[in-house]
Parts: C-alpha cells; sequence; structure tokens
C-alpha cells in the first residue's frame, strides 16, 4: 500500500481547500496508507460499524441501499473522488446503512476516528468542510416533507426514486415490482404500467421485470 500523493488528497472534498504544506504534513504525520480493493469486493456493508472516515480514490463504487422491510432496493455508481457516508462517523447512528463494493479496481483512503478528531481540531478548512457537508445534507434532507405533493404519474415515480438516492443525478437501478411502486406513490398497478411503459418506449429508463434501470436521473426529474 503506497502512500497517497499530494494531488489525490487535495481533490477529496474534505482536503479541498488545504495548502501543499498541510497536506504533507498530514501524509507525515498520519501515516496514511492505500488498500487496494478488487473489482467487486465488499468495501462496507449495511450495519457495519463506522470507524472512521472511507474515501474512495481511485475507480468507480456501486451502492446499494435497502428499503427496511427489504421490499425495495436502489443501485447507484459513483466514480471517484469521494467519500462513503462521512454523517455515520458520529451522531446517533455510527453504522452504514448502505452497503458499498468496488464496481471496478478501487483504491480507498481510511482515516479511523482518532485522526479525524485530530485533523478536525487541527485544521480549520478540514472542520469547514466535514460541516458544510453534514449541514448540506441535513439541509436537503429537511426540506424533503414540505415539498408540493406531485399529481403527474411521472412526476411521482421522479420524486419517488430520487428522494432514495444518495445523489439525485446519475445512472440509477431500482429493484422494485409495479404493485410496490403503485403502493409507494398511492397510485394503480395499471397507472403505473402504463407511465413505466411509456417512459421505456421514451428512452427514459430501461423496464424489466421488478427492475428499473434510470440511464439518467436527472434527465428524468427535470
Amino acid at each position: 500500500m503506497a502512500l497517497p500523493s499530494h494531488e489525490l488528497l487535495l481533490g477529496l472534498p474534505l482536503f479541498q481547500g488545504m495548502s501543499l504544506s498541510d497536506i504533507d504534513e498530514i501524509v507525515t504525520t498520519l501515516k496514511l496508507r492505500t488498500p487496494v480493493y478488487a473489482p467487486g469486493k465488499t468495501i462496507v456493508s449495511e450495519g457495519e460499524a463506522s470507524t472512521g472516515l472511507c474515501f474512495y480514490l481511485r475507480g468507480t463504487i456501486r451502492t446499494l441501499t435497502s428499503a427496511d422491510d427489504r421490499g425495495y432496493s436502489v443501485i447507484e455508481t459513483f466514480a471517484a473522488p469521494g467519500v462513503i457516508q462521512p454523517e455515520r462517523i458520529f451522531g446517533l447512528t455510527q453504522r452504514y446503512s448502505i452497503t458499498v463494493t468496488a464496481a471496478t479496481e478501487c483504491t480507498l483512503l481510511r482515516i479511523g476516528k482518532s485522526d479525524v478528531l485530530h485533523l478536525a481540531g487541527s485544521y480549520e478548512i478540514f472542520r469547514l468542510n466535514l460541516l458544510n457537508m453534514v449541514c448540506t445534507q441535513t439541509q436537503r434532507l429537511a426540506r424533503q416533507p414540505w415539498r408540493t405533493p406531485q399529481d403527474d404519474i411521472r412526476r411521482k415515480i421522479a420524486t419517488f426514486i430520487s428522494s432514495r438516492c444518495l445523489r439525485p443525478a446519475g445512472e440509477k437501478t431500482v429493484k422494485i415490482m409495479m404493485q410496490r411502486l403503485a403502493d409507494e406513490t398511492g397510485e394503480s398497478r395499471l397507472n403505473i404500467s402504463r407511465a413505466l411503459n411509456a417512459m421505456d418506449r421514451e428512452g427514459l429508463i430501461t423496464l424489466k421485470r421488478g427492475t428499473i434501470h434510470v440511464k439518467a436521473l436527472e434527465e428524468l426529474i427535470r
């Protein structure tokens, strides 16, 4: 496991804005290492304790988020760089709510909780980046219950999907039966079927039994 380069660290959301001397000090002090995960290997599992920050420096990850009753799930794909559920390191529930696997070969960077506290206490930019990230997510979630309910069936479907995604853009795969989607959106199964098949014909989604593949969520919700 090689040391991460300064350029890789500066590209990460929590290190952006830091000086090269700060990065050099961090690399030297914390003795960071970067394990490599092969395609298909699990990086974190739902329910696993979050013992620190987990960054993906290179490669592409795949996330799986499931309903509490396992009645449906959403699969998303993200390219590096990024960080996996930083809000789970502190707070009421310090366990991951998603399962993350390597879609391609991935280079990771793991920083333990004690080192995160050191970074937050020693570097104001790191502390502000962490606060901004958590606050932004909190504000977005707080607005969801106040959004105007949708009457259009397509809008209901798009809202159902986007509100359950980690990011409201990019490729998504929703594993759900039509009856469950009808129950969740308050529509009949027939109306849901008609709407999904029309969206499939228009190329917005690819529809298979129990699966809705969204090519670009931003195109669906605009």
